[in-house]
């Protein structure tokens, strides 16, 4: 029987003298600096994007309608997330999961300089770029965070709940520095500064690597070499294609920004039912692996639902919090693009004390199931807190307090940490063997798919009245959460090993 991911031999496992870091692997601080400086850089950026979007031309923006700018913006995280799937595949097949996350970090720094230069064409690159390099990233760092614990390590939970509070600590510093710069200086002074934060994450992250897993090239899945040339050559033939085609419509007229946004949401929702069917029937799966996928379809599920919410944080939220909301507290004026680095704070404060909360209770905290349905009833709830500030308001030019928002992303932040940290925990245990990286590069796809959905209802934005919108989305997260809560007897019986 193939052995689960975390089990499986490496020959450059760090020494056990090593293995220290708040009482977790030393490679945990390692991975957890690398998050810091992607997040900052990424959620940097992110924070200030849809205003770019938005922006009239003459102020150095792109000149969009806001829901077309929260769909445009929707339609590029959802490239991001589904580029990861071929991230995973890459690690698992042939580069290894230290060599994806190292190149994924150098496609994510060009991409960030390229956005620096202030030109459309500049900024289009520079999203691809970032784009692929985040497919490579993303899926394999929490990857590797798996693979620093033994299967019956209960530290486990606690581990992914601190590199989450590591990861916000960027998700936090991001927006106050890019939107500060790009709010006060110009857009590309915050895109900049991405650009320099991605640069200090890979310094450190090859400065530590001698304390990481799969520095030795790919796992137990890896192709033979002459079908790793194979599939080099059609990826780089596939990749010319369709640049080749790109330039081609778009010389004709034919790719526009609509296309390319309800493109993305079709391939989103067809790849994961693909995906799916694909690991199911695998003969590298066993019968037992196959077993657990089966409630990870639900949790995937809870997954799209609960990122639906928190991907608007920096899509029409952000929108709200520019156009319709107080830009100060007690006296203290700020950019509305800190009103993400919000999100971030609560996420760095919050996660210590649920992992804290974890160790404590030990074999009497909840299931896995019942944090994640946790979550995402508090997601909703964040929406469904933006109705009342927001009835029989008309117009553009009414403003509701501050703290509004802030407790929308209070309990936002809650919810991420709650189903983030227990769903990436669960798919590392859950994950077949020969499928390590993918099956996170699969949870990543969720959120391929919570943006793609998205990127077609966010376009409602500044359509419909404020309380209608928010209380829809609001109320679709709740029932999601509570249907989650019914199957938790199913869950933890077909979920083991995951407690």
């Amino acid at each position: 029987m193939a052995q689960p991911v975390a089990e499986a031999v490496r020959k450059d496992d760090p020494p056990a003298g090593r293995r220290s870091f708040l009482g977790q692997p030393k490679g945990l601080g390692i991975l957890s600096g690398l998050e810091i400086w992607e997040r900052f850089s990424f959620l940097g950026m992110q924070a200030i994007l849809v205003l770019y979007f938005a922006d009239t031309v003459a102020a150095g923006g792109l000149g969009m309608a806001p829901g077309e700018a929260a769909s445009v913006t929707a339609g590029y995280g959802t490239l991001v997330y589904l580029v990861s799937v071929a991230g995973g595949w890459l690690a698992d097949r042939i580069l290894g999961t230290y060599r994806a996350v190292l190149w994924g970090g150098v496609l994510i720094a060009c991409g960030h300089y390229a956005m620096a230069v202030p030109a459309s064409a500049a900024t289009w690159a520079g999203l691809g770029l970032i784009s692929a390099g985040t497919g490579l990233l993303k899926p394999n760092v929490s990857t590797m965070v798996g693979q620093l614990y033994r299967p019956e390590d209960r530290r486990r939970d606690a581990g992914f709940a601190l590199y989450y509070m590591a990861i916000n600590v960027g998700a936090f510093l991001g927006p106050l520095i890019a939107g500060w710069l790009g709010q006060g200086k110009g857009w590309h002074w915050g895109f900049s500064a991405a650009a320099v934060g991605m640069t200090l994450g890979l310094a450190q992250y090859v400065a530590g690597r001698r304390n990481l897993p799969g520095r030795e090239g790919a796992g137990a899945g890896v192709l033979p070499r002459q079908a790793r040339r194979r599939a080099g050559r059609l990826i780089g033939g596939g990749l010319l294609t369709l640049a080749a085609a790109a330039v081609l419509l778009g010389s004709t007229g034919r790719l526009t920004l609509g296309l390319v946004v309800n493109a993305l949401t079709l391939i989103a929702a067809v790849a994961p039912a693909v995906y799916f069917t694909v690991m199911f029937k695998s003969p590298r799966v066993t019968a037992e692996e196959r077993g657990r996928l089966r409630p990870y379809l639900v949790l995937f599920a809870a997954s799209v639902v609960f990122n639906m919410i928190l991907f608007q944080a920096y899509s029409t939220m952000m929108l709200l919090a520019t156009n319709n909301t107080e830009t100060s507290i007690l006296g203290f004026g700020f950019p509305s693009s800190w009103f993400a680095s919000a999100l971030g704070a609560f996420e760095v404060a919050l996660a210590p004390a649920v992992a804290a909360l974890w160790v404590r209770l030990g074999r009497r905290q909840p299931h896995a199931s019942k944090k994640i349905a946790l979550g995402v009833l508090l997601g909703g709830l964040s929406f469904l807190a933006m109705v009342a500030p927001t009835l029989g308001r008309s117009g553009s030019d009414w403003k509701m307090a501050a703290w509004w928002v802030v407790l929308s992303y209070l309990l936002l932040g809650l919810g991420d940490v709650l189903l983030q940290t227990t769903g990436l925990s669960a798919s590392t245990r859950l994950a077949p063997a020969s499928f390590g990286s993918q099956t996170m590069a699969v949870w990543f796809l969720s959120m391929a798919l919570a943006n793609g959905i998205q990127a077609q209802t966010v376009k409602l934005y500044g359509k419909i009245p404020d309380p209608a919108y928010f209380g829809l989305n609001g109320t679709a997260a709740v029932v999601a959460g509570l249907a989650v809560l019914l199957a938790g007897p199913w869950l933890k019986r077909t979920m083991h090993p995951v407690h």
